[in-house]
């Protein structure tokens, strides 16, 4: 099973999140973009998770 790549940041909902592009992730591949992350101290406010980086995928 892949990796879904989320676009939208799940806490401000305007940051576009390309495939390619950084952005933080929990297990359960909740998605935030890099500022709403740090400012949530890296923690999940769904499942109370660590946020990671989130793997790049290459664009074609």
């Amino acid at each position: 099973m892949a990796l879904e790549m989320r676009e939208i940041c799940e806490r401000c909902e305007k940051t576009t999140l390309p495939a390619d592009g950084p952005a933080r992730i929990c297990t359960y591949e909740c998605t935030f973009c890099v500022a709403c992350s740090e400012a949530m101290d890296d923690v999940c406010p769904n499942c109370g998770g660590e946020l990671v980086p989130r793997p790049r995928r290459a664009t074609t």
